[in-house]
C-alpha cells in the first residue's frame, strides 16, 4: 500500500516511512473495522521502532484539535469510553487500560514506573490506531497532516538533543 504514502513523507528516512505507511494502513483498517487488514498493519507497527512515539504525537495533536480549550477529566473519560465501546464492536480484546495509557502518555501525564503493568509495544501498536481512528472521526480530520506534524515534532526534538 505504498501508494497511500503522502508526498510529505518522501523525505523521511526508510524507518520513518515504514511507520507512516503502517500507521496509515492500521488507521484505515480501524476506520473501516477490517480485522483482516488490521492485524498485519498492527504487526508492522509493532515491529517498527518508535511507532508508539509517532502515534502518541498524532493522538496529542488530535486531542488539542478536538479540545482547543483543553481537556478535563470528563473529556478524557468520554474519549476513553467512546473509543473502547466503538472498538469493542470489532476488536473484542480492546483493553481500556492500554487506551488510557495512550491518552495519558499523549498528554504527558503517564509514568510507566508507577504502572504495575505497563503495556508492551505490541499492545501500544494494537490500540494506538483504534484511538487515532476514533479521534479522527470525532474531529472529522484527515490523518496525513497529523502524521506529518508528529514526524516534524520528533525531528525538531532530535535536532535540539
Amino acid at each position: 500500500m505504498l501508494g497511500a504514502m503522502s508526498t510529505t513523507w518522501r523525505h523521511l528516512p526508510a524507518p520513518a516511512r515504514e511507520i507512516a505507511v503502517a500507521a496509515v494502513e492500521a488507521v484505515t483498517a480501524a476506520q473501516t473495522e477490517n480485522p483482516e487488514a488490521y492485524a498485519p498493519a498492527v504487526a508492522r507497527l509493532a515491529a517498527a521502532d518508535r511507532s508508539g512515539l509517532v502515534l502518541g504525537g498524532v493522538v496529542r495533536r488530535l486531542l488539542e484539535t478536538g479540545h482547543p480549550d483543553g481537556l478535563d477529566g470528563d473529556d478524557v473519560r468520554q474519549v476513553l469510553e467512546r473509543c473502547v465501546r466503538s472498538a469493542a464492536r470489532w476488536q473484542p480484546d480492546v483493553d481500556p487500560h492500554v487506551v488510557l495509557v495512550l491518552l495519558a502518555g499523549a498528554l504527558g501525564v503517564y509514568d510507566p514506573d508507577a504502572d504495575d503493568s505497563p503495556p508492551d509495544p505490541a499492545a501500544i501498536a494494537r490500540h494506538g490506531p483504534l484511538l487515532v481512528a476514533d479521534l479522527l472521526a470525532q474531529t472529522r480530520a484527515a490523518l496525513d497532516p497529523f502524521l506529518a506534524a508528529a514526524f516534524a515534532e520528533i525531528e525538531r526534538g532530535e535536532q535540539h538533543d
